[in-house]
């Protein structure tokens, strides 16, 4: 341990920003009044003692001096190197500073104790190891600076104590580190601690050497390719000067993009904002990722077919014969596009192609149940027009990047599916089928449906602009049809872009049609079987469309026809039936089993839902078109004391709003009807809807409702062949309602024969084919009880009711 001696009384040296340890020799400019003021002083004091003038040599490091000083002797005063007075002064040994005191001069005194630095010899193991250390560090750093004479002096040094102060002259070490080894009296601490700082700096100086060398040699490296560039730039002039004489690479030509944007037919602002890209590339090096972005942007708008459109097959009865020959029915539709294609030839005819920088595209919406043919339309419509056609599937598309692209700045970033389909049709006029628009979701990618908004709207899309391509995109002479299952599921802005074309399913006969026309043969030949081996005649396709299967569209009626061609063909090979063979009526049982569904007029009267009071048929309108719908409604056991109204079946609000309405309009209106109302008061009210698990909502069952309560109160059947639909209010009136269409061709598949509906719907009957009104016997009603006479059977010609009661 250090231990302490002699006081001292010295003058005192401030070093502002600097640190002198024992054993350094260091200049210092006399013109600092400290500095003079103290050599002074401490000449003085010399005079009367011997031995040279002694000051002491403290750090003052933001004006707050150190605890431990250096005390150091004048050994020379004179001139320095820059002409100005100076002082040579050598430290000696530490001081650790006392209080102060007076002295001759006007330098700050003070007392101070020496510090004993001295080590036992000789040095223990480790000491000497620690030595050994630092003057291999050392030498490794001075080497490193050509330092030679210096490494001899370091490595003559053996005290411990003067070899860690010989750190001091290190000039990569801060001022606090200086005073931190200043304070350490303890010289083995200290010969640790500047060991480990040069340890630290030697690791920070082969990390910075390292860092320094890679980049070198990348600056190298980009220079050699610079220069190298710039000649074969050089040498391709050249040969392009030769007019070929040296021959011409195609894959240079072909990464010749400036030659490629200036042959190509680009509109002109895509072809300047094409040159703009080019310049970039041609500023950027291979290294460089915005090279490659670049490259990939160029080959898309390259790729573009901006000045290509096909001609227009102004054929109108041509086309109008293509789309009766590929599909059946849908005489909405096929009208649209009639329409559209005359006025398209006049147009062309008046030299009227372009109006206000828009062209004549189309956009309409397809909106009908599954099956009925909406996808399959749109390849038609093409064939028709004489265009390319080209599917987009928007089914669970949540990102609103799908449709308008991505930035470029994104890894793996593409244009949206408008601009592919465009690509991928390669002209700017075709047939773009957006299908299943109405399941389009939205989520914290963004809201597709809101992308399309642009898309469709011909007011704005002949300046549509992708977020890859960043330049507009005319899409005013594109025919866009959007095929969708619901209305409502469409967001009200996008629906009101689109012009509206309703398919509200086929009837029976058109169904007949279909599959003897495209479903029967697209399935012989699946099946392997030629046309003159198996046919089935019209009444077993009646009875198909009919009894095996009850729906809008056609999809499970292909599927029963596949069913019976597997079946035909498996006895066939089996060796069980002979071809050709024509299916009958008859032979469907024993090919594909009982019908799945029988008309309530064709089953047995004890076995029909109506044959009890209280049952009604209803017709709604679903996802999957038109279908009926019953009413069952009970009164409870007076005796169970459960009154009130209870609703079952999975309905919304509004239905259970329309049975409150229908129970209200009853009671106040009993006694005019002749209805036993008073059993209302006393006994619960159950009115159920069959087919529990599936949501039902609307107000269109209200006189279903009302007509089933009023068959439970009365005893009276309803009538097996009726349906009907509309809404009802507190006063009995019957109010309009939608879907007729649908419900009445859901009536007539189910075997109804007379459908009740509100007078305001009467002129939705036009809507509604012929030959299903002819099969149809339709009341429009305006009173609920028009609706009861219609209804309900006379009292004499249903069995004496027992009012069903609820368990």
């Amino acid at each position: 341990m250090a231990s302490t001696s002699t006081p001292l009384t010295l003058p005192v040296l401030p070093l502002d920003g600097e640190v002198v340890l024992p054993g350094m020799v260091v200049p210092l400019d006399l013109s600092d009044s400290e500095v003079r003021a103290a050599v002074e002083a401490a000449q003085a004091a010399a005079r009367t003692t011997p031995g040279k003038p002694r000051v002491l040599l403290v750090p003052r490091i933001d004006g707050t001096y150190a605890n431990t000083g250096v005390l150091g002797t004048v050994e020379q005063v004179g001139r320095l190197a820059d002409g100005d007075p100076g002082a040579l002064i050598r430290g000696r040994s530490r001081v650790r500073i006392g209080a102060g005191t007076t002295g001759p001069g006007a330098a700050l005194w003070v007392e101070g104790t020496r510090v004993d630095e001295t080590v036992p010899e000789p040095l223990p193991g480790h000491l000497a190891e620690l030595v050994k250390e630092y003057k291999a560090l050392a030498t490794a750093w001075l080497r490193k600076r050509g330092a030679w004479q210096v490494v001899d002096r370091v490595q003559a040094i053996d005290d411990v104590s003067a070899l860690a102060d010989n750190s001091g002259y290190s000039p990569f070490l801060t001022t606090d580190q200086k005073v931190e080894l200043l304070e350490t009296t303890d010289p083995v601490a200290r010969l640790k601690l500047a060991t480990q700082q040069l340890r630290d700096h030697l690791a920070e100086q082969d990390v910075a050497e390292t860092i320094a060398k890679d980049v070198q040699e990348g600056v190298d490296k980009q220079q050699r390719e610079f220069l190298l560039r710039r000649q074969l730039e050089a040498v391709r002039k050249e040969l392009r000067d030769l007019n070929g004489e040296a021959g011409k690479d195609s894959a240079e030509e072909s990464d010749d993009y400036r030659a490629r944007v200036e042959a190509a037919d680009l509109p002109e602002k895509v072809r300047e904002a094409a040159l703009k890209e080019v310049d970039k590339l041609e500023r950027s090096s291979d290294q460089s990722p915005e090279g490659s972005w670049i490259r990939t942007w160029l080959d898309t708008v390259l790729e573009m077919p901006w000045n290509e459109r096909t001609e227009d097959a102004y054929d109108i009865r041509g086309a109008q014969a293509v789309l009766d020959a590929e599909h059946s029915g849908l005489e909405d539709v096929k009208e649209r596009i009639t329409e559209y294609l005359a006025v398209r030839k006049r147009r062309d005819d008046r030299g009227l192609g372009v109006v206000g920088g828009r062209r004549g595209g189309a956009v309409l919406a397809l909106v009908g149940p599954p099956g009925v043919g909406k996808t399959s339309l749109g390849e038609s419509v093409a064939h028709a027009m004489g265009r390319k056609f080209v599917r987009v599937a928007l089914g669970g598309v949540r990102d609103e990047a799908e449709i308008r692209g991505h930035r470029r700045t994104y890894v793996g970033a593409l244009p949206g599916r408008v601009v592919r389909a465009i690509k991928e049709a390669g002209s700017m006029n075709p047939v773009v089928l957006l299908d299943e628009i109405d399941k389009v979701g939205s989520d914290f990618r963004g809201d597709p449906a809101a992308a399309l908004l642009e898309v469709l709207d011909p007011a704005q899309n002949h300046t549509f602009r992708d977020h890859y391509l960043e330049v507009e995109l005319d899409l005013s002479d594109v025919v866009f049809l959007a095929t969708a299952n619901v209305l409502e599921a469409i967001p009200e802005a996008l629906a009101d872009r689109m012009e509206i074309v309703r398919l509200d399913g086929y009837t029976e006969d058109e169904k007949v049609v279909i599959a003897r026309d495209h479903l029967l043969p697209r399935q012989l030949e699946r099946a392997g079987l030629d046309k003159d081996e198996v046919t089935i005649d019209e009444g077993a396709l009646r009875k198909l469309a009919g009894e095996y299967t009850r729906e809008a569209g056609v999809r499970t009626l292909e599927r029963s026809v596949a069913r019976l061609l597997r079946k035909v063909a498996a006895q066939h090979e089996l060796g069980e039936r002979k071809l050709p063979f024509t299916v009958r009526d008859e032979d469907l049982r024993d090919l594909i089993g009982r019908p799945h569904h029988v008309p309530e007029s064709a089953q047995d009267p004890a076995e029909r839902r109506t044959s009890v009071p209280g049952v009604a048929t209803g017709l709604a309108v679903t996802g999957a078109g038109g279908d009926v719908l019953f009413v069952e409604a009970s009164l409870a056991d007076p005796e169970t004391g459960a009154a009130g109204l209870t609703l079952t079946g999975q309905l919304g609000d509004v239905m259970k709003e329309s049975a409150q309405i229908a129970l209200s309009f009853l009671r106040s209106h009993g006694a005019e009807l002749e209805l036993p109302v008073a059993d209302l008061k006393d006994r619960g009210v159950h009115i159920h809807f069959p087919a529990g698990a599936v949501p039902k909502d609307g107000p269109s069952a209200g006189i279903t409702m009302t007509t089933a309560l009023a068959s439970l109160l009365s005893g009276r059947l309803v009538r097996t062949d009726v349906a009907m639909t509309g809404e009802v209010s507190l006063t009995g009136r019957v109010l309009p309602i939608g879907g007729v269409k649908q419900k009445l061709l859901a009536a007539h598949r189910a075997g109804v024969t007379t459908v009740i509906i509100p007078k305001r719907n009467e002129p939705d009957l036009d809507d509604v084919p012929a030959e299903v009104l002819d099969k149809l016997d339709v009341h429009a009603v305006t009173d609920v009880r028009q609706v009861l006479e219609l209804a309900l059977a006379p009292a004499t010609a249903g069995v004496t009711p027992e009012v069903p009661v609820a368990a």
